[in-house]
């Protein structure tokens, strides 16, 4: 993931009370070193090669209760998977590979602030939003 939390996902749980048990040390630890946005499946192989008595169910759980806590967030891209990253510092939006599915964090000042302009000119001020682009390879000539 480009854009990695000042805490580790682990030090956030123990600041809001929640119990770090083995399963839930590996599952975070396994998303906390994805560079990507894994769906639960995807995060369960991943898992299993560290530690393979960690079930799906655990860890569809344990996505459950950190997204709950906003300690992760979810987003719904158009292939209809569930995929997850650590709640960044720091908003973000991203580009979705039609072709690959590939995810790529961006951030950009200008749209930002063109989203503020817009809103304002509609008599909004702007609560949260995401942005998702989705995009395919330019075809070279």
């Amino acid at each position: 993931m480009t854009s990695q939390t000042h805490d580790s996902l682990i030090d956030r749980c123990r600041d809001i009370g929640l119990r770090i048990t083995g399963p839930r040390r590996v599952i975070i630890r396994v998303l906390e070193a994805s560079d990507d946005h894994p769906d639960v499946e995807e995060l369960h192989r991943r898992i299993k090669q560290t530690d393979a008595s960690v079930n799906i169910a655990t860890v569809y759980r344990t996505m459950n209760i950190l997204a709950e806590h906003g300690l992760i967030e979810r987003h719904a891209f158009d292939d209809g998977r569930l995929r997850y990253e650590a709640a960044p510092d720091e908003h973000h939006d991203h580009f979705i590979n039609t072709e690959t599915g590939e995810v790529i964090e961006f951030r950009s000042d200008e749209i930002e602030r063109l989203q503020e302009e817009i809103a304002r000119s509609y008599g909004f001020d702007i609560v949260s939003h995401r942005l998702e682009i989705y995009v395919k390879p330019r075809k070279r000539d």
